[in-house]
């Protein structure tokens, strides 16, 4: 049911343009792409890491469904993409134990506990990966070690490396000059080095980073595909990229209209939170205007608790915050935006 045609008091689907398994393995689909590209530069870490996690959420899944004597539902997808996006969200070496443990939470606590698919107050990948982030933070660290892409206030540099295009490799080095030859020309502009190892990089850091450019690609074709708004991920990184541009540069020492676009988007999981709300349909308001509204909130949210906060990977702690603050925006549309829609 798409969602012009759906009555004020239904539960809050949008889109439906696909049946609930043609979206789970589709977003499954995307979100393995990711794991490939990372598992491709890390001995297949990332790899051990999402089977892992799909077989501690399909597991904890059917336990729990043969112990309250329900249907195993396996075949809709759900558990399986929840765990390859959990995957992706985590650092592509966290121990497998911590992988696991999030993984049985987001089936257990997030999912099942209140009632199934549909049913859960935030998204059941986000949702644990806050838990495995902050029940185990020093894991998590080590993990991520010294990786370039990890924005942070104790190392200015990193802020700025791809700017200068400091200690990019020879195939950035080749590639830069195609497409500043061919497609750059065209605008008299020039890409400074470093950006394309943002695509290739071999640094630790969450999956989603590492395998950047297969998230690019998955985004887009569940965009296209109308999983959610199609609309929704360029919204969202439009209104990211321009408080970075505005912005960006003043935790750093730099001045406004000096921070960097693409690092801010290509790094510290900024697509990674398109690619989640691009995914979910259930995440954010009804009506187009407030839509409109909670994706840009979104997209302030997690720029300040990135740049202005303690975590670099605060695009995720919006969205989970945008999640909880679904019920009251639907409320407020509903006493506003529907006003017209109840009078006789």
């Amino acid at each position: 049911m798409r969602e012009k045609d759906a009555p004020l008091g239904q539960k809050p689907q949008i889109n439906l343009a696909r049946s609930t398994p043609g979206r789970m393995w589709l977003i499954s689909a995307c979100a393995f792409l990711v794991i490939i590209q990372s598992s491709l530069g890390d001995s297949f870490s990332s790899l051990g890491i999402a089977l892992v996690t799909v077989l501690s959420a399909t597991l904890t899944e059917a336990l729990l469904c043969y112990h309250s004597r329900k249907s195993i539902p396996l075949k809709d997808g759900s558990a399986v993409a929840s765990a390859l996006i959990l995957a992706i969200l985590l650092p592509n070496h966290i121990p497998p134990l911590y992988a696991a443990a999030g993984a049985a939470f987001a089936m257990g606590i997030i999912k099942f506990s209140f009632g199934g698919l549909g049913s859960n107050w935030l998204n059941p990948a986000a949702g644990a990966w806050l838990f495995v982030r902050f029940s185990w933070p020093e894991a998590f660290r080590m993990a991520l070690g010294n990786s370039p892409l990890i924005l942070s206030p104790d190392n200015p540099a990193l802020a700025f490396s791809y700017s200068t295009g400091t200690g990019s490799s020879a195939v950035d080095g080749l590639v830069r000059s195609i497409l500043n030859g061919s497609i750059f020309s065209l605008t008299r502009a020039e890409l400074p080095g470093g950006y394309i190892d943002l695509f290739i990089s071999s640094a630790g850091g969450i999956i989603a980073d590492r395998g950047l450019g297969l998230l690019l690609l998955g985004t887009v074709i569940i965009s296209a595909t109308q999983v959610n708004r199609a609309w929704a991920p360029a919204l969202y990184l439009g209104v990211y990229g321009a408080l970075v541009r505005i912005f960006g540069a003043l935790p750093f020492g730099g001045e406004l209209g000096e921070g960097d676009i693409l690092f801010g988007i290509f790094s510290g999981g900024t697509l990674a939170a398109a690619f989640l709300l691009s995914g979910d349909p259930a995440t954010g308001a009804k009506s187009t205007t407030g839509f409109l509204l909670t994706i840009a909130a979104a997209a302030f949210t997690g720029f300040i608790f990135r740049y202005f906060g303690a975590e670099p990977y605060g695009v995720i702690l919006a969205v989970l915050l945008l999640n909880t603050l679904v019920p009251l925006i639907r409320d407020i549309e509903s006493g506003f935006f529907y006003e017209k829609q109840r009078s006789p």
